[in-house]
């Protein structure tokens, strides 16, 4: 079987491909990353050379290139986005590009070549903000940031494929991944950077928002649970369990750093920043088997000691990112 996994230079894709390649079952796929390469995405990130691994450097929007793979594709995983928050506020235009005509673009070549099943994996901030209680699949989408909003019409493009055209699409939303190999301009990798190199952090407003933290291991098995068990044209949660401030987040990344609050810089609250996040994940769990498996406290711990045993992975992120 050949599948197809987009955006697997970066960190939620390349950790899912790592795990396929390290199962040597009869049955385990052979793969084929396509990938952009961008800031945020790089190849040390992929074990090259692997005998069952082909990476393409290329764009998710190059209907010809998409074409081409899609036609010896069985399956697709669709990571590919660009996805910090920030930086869709200051320019959402690539956000709008590649979230969503990249996605159509994919959906389009897998139409034509009878190509499914297709994930699409998609985001808890196409919900908005919820002061209460959590989301159910069948929310309505009312997402604030324009990151939010190019995955929110990904997703609608995606079920019309399958409305319209009977294509198998299934959709993933998970709540924030952290662990090793994560782009240091996300929270947790970036005050650990930081911190480890002694210099202060950023915390965004009072530091009450609340966001759910997921394991970037159990997400990608929650994802593959979806691939290989999943119903088409549904939707499926993937939660972590795991609901903190950024407040105390920040306490505990303090305390993982040896470091104190002096280091901690309070900055004006982004643009349209959602209060909280909450997904409601038994529909995974019942029809699927889904269950985070790793404690929260334990895999900070891990993703810590991961980051401070491996500069010369960071390093060069954040030096090329700072130019």
């Amino acid at each position: 079987m050949n599948l197809l996994v987009t955006g697997a230079a970066g960190f939620i894709g390349s950790h899912y491909v790592r795990g396929l390649l390290a199962a040597d079952a009869p049955d385990a796929p052979r793969i084929t990353v396509l990938d952009k390469l961008t800031y945020a995405g790089t190849l040390t990130n992929l074990p090259v050379g692997h005998p069952r691994l082909d990476f393409v450097h290329g764009d998710v929007c190059d209907a010809g290139l998409v074409g081409e793979l899609m036609a010896d594709a069985d399956q697709v995983v669709h990571f590919a986005a660009e996805s910090h928050v920030d930086r869709s506020i200051e320019e959402a235009g690539e956000f709008v590009r590649t979230n969503v005509l990249g996605t159509q673009t994919l959906l389009d070549a897998a139409l034509r070549h009878g190509t499914g099943p297709f994930v699409h994996v998609s985001t808890d901030e196409v919900y908005g903000s919820l002061r209460t209680g959590s989301w159910s699949e069948t929310q309505p989408l009312a997402p604030n940031s324009p990151y939010a909003a190019s995955k929110a019409s990904a997703d609608l493009i995606a079920l019309a494929h399958h409305r319209t055209h009977g294509l198998d699409v299934r959709i993933t939303r998970c709540s924030n991944n952290y662990g090793p190999r994560q782009f240091p301009e996300k929270v947790i990798p970036l005050f650990v950077t930081n911190l480890l190199d002694g210099l202060p952090v950023p915390l965004y407003g009072d530091g009450h928002h609340v966001r759910d933290w997921l394991h970037v291991d159990d997400h990608c098995h929650g994802v593959d649970l979806v691939r290989t068990q999943g119903r088409p044209g549904e939707v499926y949660h993937l939660g972590g369990g795991t609901e903190l401030t950024n407040k105390e987040l920040t306490g505990l990344l303090l305390e993982a750093c040896g470091a104190g609050w002096e280091h901690v810089v309070h900055v004006p609250d982004r643009k349209g920043h959602d209060l909280r996040y909450s997904l409601d994940w038994s529909k995974a769990r019942d029809e699927l088997g889904y269950r985070p498996r790793r404690d929260f406290t334990t895999g900070l711990a891990e993703t810590v000691a991961w980051y401070r045993a491996h500069r010369s992975w960071w390093e060069p992120l954040k030096r090329r990112t700072a130019r």
